[in-house]
């Protein structure tokens, strides 16, 4: 019998090895794993390279991880806010490494590593220094950079229902970087507001197919939506 969901915290962050390339789910502050980033920190991980849209905020979540010393390495599309001191702290200090990537290039990467896609080409950052040292190519007259897959070890992801396949639905903005990052890494790990029995989900409202999914944590909050 198939079942994913896992008991505890420290069962759905089992196994991160130091080192490991960890893809963070949300989007600002909307659809974040918080939690299984808590349950990451209390394993003592540490050298890890986070993919995320930004570079956390506060001291909650990823700012946490940063903060504490776990980070070696942050690939993001925004890395500067009103909040995150953290990381502009430790780049200052040279204490953190950072690679920018435009926001629909970075989830192309992930899309094309879920898909098997190796690399593609893409105008975005042509001309700039985004694009500094990396292949170039005239493609119907247009030029264009060449960026690759970009796959994590780890993926952490917020979802709004799982079933016991693994199967998820996500609620409104929560749907945002999560779905492609569940797809594109060798483990990826479930924080699920709401777990329900096999068959309740509309296979219509289904968009992260279980397939994807390896582990299922319950962390309720939040009302179903109406």
């Amino acid at each position: 019998m198939i079942n994913k969901i896992v008991p505890s915290m420290a069962d759905a962050v089992a196994g991160v090895k130091d080192g490991a390339t960890v893809l963070l789910g949300g989007f600002g502050s909307v659809g974040q794993p918080n939690q299984l980033v808590d349950g990451l920190i209390e394993t003592g991980v540490k050298d890890l390279v986070v993919v995320a849209n930004n570079a956390g905020g506060g001291h909650v979540g990823l700012a946490l991880l940063m903060e504490l010393g776990r980070v070696r390495k942050i690939i993001c599309s925004f890395p500067r806010s009103s909040t995150s001191t953290i990381f502009e702290e430790l780049y200052r200090a040279g204490k953190i490494e950072l690679e920018i990537v435009p926001q629909g290039t970075m989830a192309e990467r992930m899309r094309a590593a879920g898909a098997g896609v190796g690399a593609f080409f893409t105008p975005t950052s042509v001309g700039t220094k985004l694009a500094e040292g990396k292949e170039l190519r005239t493609i119907n007259g247009r030029e264009m950079v060449l960026e690759y897959a970009l796959r994590g070890d780890f993926a952490l992801v917020e979802a709004w229902q799982a079933d016991r396949w693994g199967n998820l639905t996500y609620n409104k903005s929560g749907r945002n970087f999560n779905p492609v990052m569940a797809m594109a890494a060798d483990c990826t790990i479930v924080q699920a507001q709401h777990v329900v029995e096999l068959g309740e989900l509309n296979p219509e409202h289904i968009v992260t197919p279980g397939i994807f999914v390896d582990r299922v944590v319950h962390v309720p909050y939040g009302a179903p939506p109406i």
